[in-house]
Protein backbone atom coordinates (compact mmCIF):
# COMPACT_ATOMS: atom_id res chain seq x y z
CA UNK A 1 0.00 0.00 0.00
CA UNK A 2 1.30 3.19 -0.62
CA UNK A 3 0.53 6.84 0.67
CA UNK A 4 -1.76 8.73 -1.44
CA UNK A 5 -2.76 11.32 0.81
CA UNK A 6 -2.46 13.51 4.19
CA UNK A 7 -6.03 13.79 4.95
CA UNK A 8 -5.62 16.00 8.19
CA UNK A 9 -2.43 17.37 8.91
CA UNK A 10 -1.87 18.26 13.29
CA UNK A 11 -3.44 21.59 13.01
CA UNK A 12 -6.75 20.11 11.06
CA UNK A 13 -7.22 17.29 13.67
CA UNK A 14 -6.87 19.89 16.52
CA UNK A 15 -9.57 22.17 14.79
CA UNK A 16 -11.56 19.32 14.28
CA UNK A 17 -11.85 18.28 18.01
CA UNK A 18 -12.15 20.95 19.38
CA UNK A 19 -15.47 21.31 17.04
CA UNK A 20 -16.55 18.15 17.63
CA UNK A 21 -16.28 19.28 21.76
CA UNK A 22 -18.17 22.34 21.41
CA UNK A 23 -20.75 19.80 19.37
CA UNK A 24 -21.04 17.49 22.61
CA UNK A 25 -21.49 20.27 24.52
CA UNK A 26 -24.23 21.96 22.66
CA UNK A 27 -26.17 18.73 21.91
CA UNK A 28 -26.11 18.23 25.57
CA UNK A 29 -26.24 21.42 27.31
CA UNK A 30 -23.31 21.27 28.98
CA UNK A 31 -21.25 18.31 30.23
CA UNK A 32 -23.42 17.46 33.27
CA UNK A 33 -24.67 13.52 32.69
CA UNK A 34 -22.12 13.25 29.92
CA UNK A 35 -19.31 10.67 29.90
CA UNK A 36 -16.52 9.82 27.13
CA UNK A 37 -15.88 6.53 26.43
CA UNK A 38 -12.66 5.51 24.21
CA UNK A 39 -12.73 2.35 22.03
CA UNK A 40 -9.15 0.48 22.11
CA UNK A 41 -7.16 1.49 20.59
CA UNK A 42 -6.94 4.82 18.71
CA UNK A 43 -10.32 6.10 20.42
CA UNK A 44 -8.60 6.09 23.85
CA UNK A 45 -5.78 9.29 22.64
CA UNK A 46 -8.88 10.92 20.98
CA UNK A 47 -11.64 10.50 23.86
CA UNK A 48 -8.40 12.52 26.32
CA UNK A 49 -8.85 15.46 24.22
CA UNK A 50 -12.27 15.70 24.02
CA UNK A 51 -12.22 15.62 27.75
CA UNK A 52 -9.11 17.96 27.42
CA UNK A 53 -11.44 20.59 25.69
CA UNK A 54 -14.28 19.77 26.96
CA UNK A 55 -12.35 20.77 30.29
CA UNK A 56 -11.35 24.30 28.71
CA UNK A 57 -14.69 25.20 27.31
CA UNK A 58 -16.86 24.41 30.35
CA UNK A 59 -14.09 24.76 33.45
CA UNK A 60 -15.55 21.02 34.71
CA UNK A 61 -14.13 17.61 34.34
CA UNK A 62 -16.26 15.31 32.00
CA UNK A 63 -15.88 11.94 33.00
CA UNK A 64 -13.63 9.43 30.77
CA UNK A 65 -13.20 5.86 29.94
CA UNK A 66 -11.66 3.19 28.00
CA UNK A 67 -13.35 0.43 26.43
CA UNK A 68 -11.52 -3.15 25.08
CA UNK A 69 -14.45 -4.62 22.62
CA UNK A 70 -12.50 -7.97 21.58
CA UNK A 71 -14.83 -10.05 23.20
CA UNK A 72 -18.05 -8.70 21.56
CA UNK A 73 -17.09 -8.85 17.77
CA UNK A 74 -19.40 -10.57 15.83
CA UNK A 75 -16.38 -11.85 14.21
CA UNK A 76 -14.03 -13.61 17.05
CA UNK A 77 -14.50 -16.72 15.40
CA UNK A 78 -12.56 -15.76 11.94
CA UNK A 79 -8.99 -14.76 14.07
CA UNK A 80 -6.58 -17.36 13.46
CA UNK A 81 -4.62 -15.38 16.31
CA UNK A 82 -5.95 -14.81 19.64
CA UNK A 83 -6.81 -10.94 19.67
CA UNK A 84 -4.70 -8.85 22.50
CA UNK A 85 -6.89 -7.90 25.06
CA UNK A 86 -6.76 -4.65 25.98
CA UNK A 87 -8.12 -3.42 29.40
CA UNK A 88 -11.38 -1.75 29.92
CA UNK A 89 -11.28 1.24 32.05
CA UNK A 90 -14.59 2.65 33.37
CA UNK A 91 -14.38 4.28 36.68
CA UNK A 92 -17.96 5.37 37.03
CA UNK A 93 -21.47 3.56 36.45
CA UNK A 94 -23.33 4.84 32.71
CA UNK A 95 -26.60 3.82 33.96
CA UNK A 96 -28.34 6.94 33.12
CA UNK A 97 -25.34 8.90 31.45
CA UNK A 98 -25.55 10.13 27.49
CA UNK A 99 -22.15 8.00 27.27
CA UNK A 100 -20.08 9.07 24.03
CA UNK A 101 -18.15 6.42 22.46
CA UNK A 102 -15.15 7.71 20.63
CA UNK A 103 -13.52 5.85 18.07
CA UNK A 104 -11.11 7.54 15.28
CA UNK A 105 -12.63 5.78 12.28
CA UNK A 106 -16.14 4.48 11.39
CA UNK A 107 -16.06 2.27 8.60
CA UNK A 108 -19.06 -0.79 8.47
CA UNK A 109 -20.12 0.39 12.20
CA UNK A 110 -19.29 -3.09 13.47
CA UNK A 111 -17.01 -2.32 16.39
CA UNK A 112 -19.41 0.83 17.54
CA UNK A 113 -21.79 -2.76 17.36
CA UNK A 114 -19.48 -4.48 19.52
CA UNK A 115 -19.48 -0.98 21.71
CA UNK A 116 -23.06 -0.51 22.28
CA UNK A 117 -23.22 -4.02 23.67
CA UNK A 118 -20.30 -3.69 26.32
CA UNK A 119 -21.56 -0.68 27.37
CA UNK A 120 -25.05 -1.98 27.84
CA UNK A 121 -23.97 -5.10 29.79
CA UNK A 122 -22.38 -2.39 32.46
CA UNK A 123 -26.33 -0.88 32.60
CA UNK A 124 -28.26 1.41 30.55
CA UNK A 125 -27.23 4.32 29.95
CA UNK A 126 -29.51 7.60 29.29
CA UNK A 127 -28.28 7.83 25.67
CA UNK A 128 -25.15 6.45 23.75
CA UNK A 129 -23.67 8.81 21.07
CA UNK A 130 -21.05 8.51 18.65
CA UNK A 131 -17.89 10.59 17.77
CA UNK A 132 -15.52 9.66 14.92
CA UNK A 133 -12.50 11.75 13.41
CA UNK A 134 -13.41 9.83 10.20
CA UNK A 135 -16.26 8.44 8.63
CA UNK A 136 -15.32 7.00 5.43
CA UNK A 137 -18.61 4.99 4.60
CA UNK A 138 -19.22 1.63 3.88
CA UNK A 139 -21.36 0.61 6.98
CA UNK A 140 -22.95 -2.64 6.91
CA UNK A 141 -24.91 -2.05 9.60
CA UNK A 142 -27.15 1.29 10.21
CA UNK A 143 -25.36 3.25 12.50
CA UNK A 144 -24.44 6.68 12.12
CA UNK A 145 -21.97 9.23 14.14
CA UNK A 146 -23.52 12.10 15.94
CA UNK A 147 -20.05 13.96 15.76
CA UNK A 148 -17.60 13.85 12.97
CA UNK A 149 -14.62 15.49 11.93
CA UNK A 150 -14.32 14.55 8.85
CA UNK A 151 -16.18 12.51 6.24
CA UNK A 152 -13.85 10.97 3.59
CA UNK A 153 -15.31 8.63 0.76
CA UNK A 154 -13.15 5.90 0.37
CA UNK A 155 -12.90 2.53 -1.86
CA UNK A 156 -12.87 -0.70 0.51
CA UNK A 157 -9.62 -1.50 -0.41
CA UNK A 158 -8.18 1.61 1.14
CA UNK A 159 -6.74 2.32 4.26
CA UNK A 160 -6.97 5.09 6.43
CA UNK A 161 -4.49 5.37 9.14
CA UNK A 162 -5.17 7.70 12.02
CA UNK A 163 -2.07 8.64 14.57
CA UNK A 164 -1.72 10.87 17.72
CA UNK A 165 1.06 11.80 19.47
CA UNK A 166 0.43 10.06 22.38
CA UNK A 167 0.50 6.49 20.12
CA UNK A 168 2.45 7.36 17.16
CA UNK A 169 4.46 10.09 17.83
CA UNK A 170 2.69 12.37 15.43
CA UNK A 171 -0.67 13.78 14.45
CA UNK A 172 -1.89 13.16 11.06
CA UNK A 173 -4.69 10.85 9.04
CA UNK A 174 -3.40 8.92 6.18
CA UNK A 175 -4.61 7.67 3.35
CA UNK A 176 -3.26 4.38 1.86
CA UNK A 177 -3.71 2.42 -1.41
CA UNK A 178 -2.35 0.98 -4.37
CA UNK A 179 -2.11 3.29 -7.60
Amino acid sequence: MNLKAIIMNDAAMQRSLKRMSHEILERNRGCDGVCLIGIHSRGVPMAKRLADNIKDIEGKEVLCGTLNISLYRDDIDNFTDIPVISETDIPFDVRDMNVVLVDDVIFTGRTVRAAMDAIITRGRPASIQLAALVDRGHRELPIKPDYVGKNVPTSREEIVSVRFEETDDTDCVELYGNN
